[in-house]
């Protein structure tokens, strides 16, 4: 059942992306707006619900490398969405108990929800900032950040399945040039991306959906996501499907690439 009590600034009129999101992956932090919105989408493409769950994957298992490979110890997650556990900061400091995370969104939503963010170990520390991608320099110079961030000392930058909802007219290659520019050597850019590549004619009527129910995205290809890290020295396997990029063990039931339509990749600053 969906949360129907609305928060203060929420608008319960129009779907909102993350509150969708919210319903492929199976929670009931949605309303019946984004329900139906999702519906419409699941119409038109059934496995998005394989893309969402393998979304999820692929940011568990990015984060995971990045503390035991790369001795990453500081995140800053944009576009965090509502709450899901394991969160991204849970993830991490089951690795490095003295991991830390900001989290920063701009919806109403996550808000609400945010003290599901700030449940950290005693040795680490998470924060949650409400602040809007498309100005990077203010959420820079939160003073909420830089009290759980050390901008000296190496950041992942995890921008999982967001960039395609900064469509090319809000200039997201400035946006991540001016996120990493603030970051020093050693540090990483975690990005998912959904992508029309393996079913044009579909997701090309998922954009329809978006773009009519008020939110704006654009689904790229593989070499318009290989595009964001540029100057980065990629990890292997470079900009791979969701599922295929450092799977954890067998399993047998992989899904098709179609189904799941996420190119992602992670590169390090050298």
């Amino acid at each position: 059942m969906s949360d129907t009590r609305p928060a203060r600034g929420l608008d319960t009129n129009r779907p909102h992306s993350a509150r969708m999101y919210d319903y492929y992956l199976g929670g009931k932090d949605h309303f019946e707006v984004d329900a139906q919105a999702a519906e419409r989408v699941v119409a038109v493409f059934p496995s998005i619900f394989t893309c969402a769950r393998e979304n999820r994957a692929f940011m568990h298992r990015a984060t995971r490398v990045l503390a035991r490979e790369h001795g990453i110890r500081q995140w800053l997650d944009i576009g965090t969405g509502i709450p899901t556990e394991p969160n991204l900061h849970q993830v991490a400091q089951s690795v490095a108990p003295s991991a830390r995370v900001v989290y920063a969104d701009n919806d109403p939503l996550v808000l609400k929800y945010a003290e599901r963010l700030m449940r950290s170990t005693a040795e680490g520390r998470t924060t949650y900032i409400e602040a809007d991608v498309n100005d990077p320099e203010s959420l820079l110079d939160s003073p909420e950040l830089s009290e759980v961030l050390d901008l000296d000392r190496p950041v992942a930058l995890s921008l999982n399945a967001l960039l395609h909802f900064v469509p090319d007219a809000q200039d997201p290659h400035r946006i991540v040039r001016t996120l990493l520019g603030a970051l020093p050597s050693g540090s990483a850019l975690a990005i998912s991306h959904c992508t029309p590549d393996f079913d044009p004619v579909s997701w090309e009527k998922v954009e329809d959906i978006y773009n009519g129910s008020g939110t704006p995205v654009q689904f790229r290809t593989r070499k318009e996501v290989a595009g964001f890290f540029e100057g980065l020295d990629l990890l292997e396997p470079g900009i791979s499907v969701g599922h295929r990029w450092r799977p954890d063990g067998a399993s047998e039931d992989v899904p098709t690439d179609a189904e799941v339509s996420l190119w992602v990749g992670v590169g390090v600053k050298p």
